[in-house]
């Protein structure tokens, strides 16, 4: 590798090219086919724990930052209409390849190319604002708050999962240090859990759930909350059925690693 760096297309191209990293890969579902990515998206832990909290909600919904389009192609597949609103163009990890699934599989996403700053939409356009792993790469976090809060109808709902979060200004560098690929193209970020919280209040967005990185399968994917109590009744010699929950929450509450996940539930009152 040179010292230049990649742009985002590039450092994805070269985690897919190491031989090391393909746990990873599969994980992130950066793998090819698309459509085997997305479909095993669709079937993760993770995306059933989201429809969880969508219940029997349907309507319009806006995918920011949707990337390749796994989380568009969940939503549209399970009765959303989907606006997937993505700045890079290119065909691997941004709108091309979305609008390939489009061709592809018949399906209808409509892809938008900008920011989430700056939503090209009316007021009130949207029953689902969709966020996975974008705050943390926001480049105002407050005004992207903002926004999605002028598009959200009443009533409407703001899901914003898997964002990284530090304890301190002090662990950014070594969440930095450890990430796979911010070394390549520099994109990467975390913020405090109240900086979050914040923006989002602030933004006129209502908190109604804050979850912790063992609160929920959408933080522990692509491991399950029933993986982790599994391998805790085997240390301890009991019944997984006996690990309860609360010590998932505590154990995620004193979790300090830097760039550990975060997940938020708000709505547009």
């Amino acid at each position: 590798m040179s010292g230049k760096m990649k742009t985002w297309e590039e450092a994805v191209q070269w985690l897919r090219d190491q031989d090391d990293q393909q746990e990873l890969v599969k994980a992130a579902f950066y793998d090819d086919p698309l459509i085997d990515a997305v479909k095993r998206y669709a079937g993760s832990c993770e995306w059933q724990a989201v429809k969880e909290l969508l219940s029997d909600r349907k309507g319009f919904a806006l995918d920011i930052g949707a990337g390749r389009g796994v989380s568009s192609y969940a939503l549209v597949t399970t009765g959303w209409q989907v606006t997937a609103l993505e700045p890079d163009a290119s065909d691997l990890v941004g709108a091309g390849a979305i609008r390939s699934l489009n061709d592809s599989e018949g399906v209808n996403i409509e892809v938008v190319e900008t920011w989430g700053e700056t939503l090209p939409f009316e007021d009130n356009s949207f029953d689902l604002v969709f966020c996975r792993a974008v705050l943390h790469h926001a480049k105002d976090l407050k005004e992207l708050c903002l926004e999605v809060n002028r598009v959200l109808k009443s009533g409407g709902m703001f899901i914003a999962v898997r964002e990284h979060v530090i304890s301190k200004e002090e662990d950014l560098p070594a969440f930095l240090n450890a990430h796979p690929l911010h070394k390549l193209y520099g994109g990467e970020h975390a913020y405090l859990l109240h900086e979050y919280q914040n923006a989002m209040s602030q933004g006129g967005l209502k908190l109604c759930k804050t979850f912790n990185p063992l609160d929920s399968d959408i933080n522990t994917f692509p491991q399950s909350l029933d993986d982790i109590k599994a391998n805790i009744a085997a240390k301890l010699h009991i019944p997984k059925s006996l690990v309860p929950a609360w010590l998932l929450h505590l154990k995620g509450t004193l979790n300090h690693t830097p760039g550990r996940l975060y997940s938020f539930v708000a709505v547009k009152g």
